[in-house]
């Protein structure tokens, strides 16, 4: 077995052992005498070819490094050994996350605006938890709201390497890695129909021409996971990371 060959081996099963990508700074770490980056950067271009003409798996790069997965046409195999069927969750959810990903930073006041209702906070606390979403600072203005914006999580999981490689906004909410825990509602209060002091002003400052809606029950957010012609629940992953 020539250097080369050998080199391609022991990044296959470098990349095969990972839990999670590894950028390339890391993979180089592994040879010793060391190898040039460019070199390893062709010798891992080199390995992807080859697993793409294999059936099951695939090597590719996405925000964080490198990765092995399967490939999409091997889920409907791979959800057989885990058949419990996957929740449904409402629009209100993904709104949220295609705002925050298409005008990232934005603040809630702000996507309260574009989506003209209040925003709940177990929706951006689901989204967070997922590791979708994270405050990344302060916008500097009266009550300084939080700005957030997505992770190299979420590039991860949508198998992409930077936010430039985002499909059409349309096509989002169609993705099949966007797959989040439930999302508990709010308890609703006679006096709920309100915005607090700090959301409405940052609004003000925003310069948004109208408040957004309150609705009355926070859990208006939610629709029906069952409910009758909806087609816009989020599904099971398509690919699964190989370990």
């Amino acid at each position: 077995m020539d250097e080369l060959t050998h080199a391609k081996r022991v990044l296959e099963a470098v990349l095969l052992s990972a839990r999670e990508p590894l950028p390339l700074e890391e993979i180089v770490k592994v040879f010793d005498p060391p190898v040039p980056t460019e070199t390893v950067r062709l010798l891992l271009a080199d390995l992807g070819a080859e697993w793409k003409e294999r059936a099951s798996c695939e090597l590719i790069q996405v925000a964080s490094g490198y990765r092995f997965q399967t490939k999409a046409e091997m889920q409907m195999h791979l959800d057989r050994l885990a058949p419990e069927k996957p929740p449904k969750y409402s629009r209100a959810v993904m709104e949220t996350l295609a705002i925050i990903a298409y005008r990232q930073p934005a603040t809630r006041g702000e996507i309260e605006a574009i989506r003209g209702v209040a925003v709940s906070s177990n929706i951006l606390k689901a989204l967070e938890d997922r590791g979708w979403v994270e405050t990344i600072g302060h916008k500097d203005t009266p009550g300084r709201p939080a700005l957030y914006a997505t992770t190299k999580q979420f590039l991860n999981d949508l198998n992409l390497r930077s936010l430039a490689e985002l499909p059409p906004l349309a096509e989002l909410d169609a993705h099949p890695a966007l797959e989040i825990p439930e999302v508990p509602q709010e308890p609703v209060y006679p006096h709920q129909a309100r915005i607090d002091a700090e959301t409405a002003t940052e609004f003000a400052v925003d310069g948004a021409p109208n408040a957004p809606r309150l609705d009355t029950a926070d859990a208006g957010l939610f629709e029906a996971a069952d409910a009758p012609g909806s087609s816009n629940a989020l599904v099971q992953p398509s690919t699964g990371t190989v370990h």
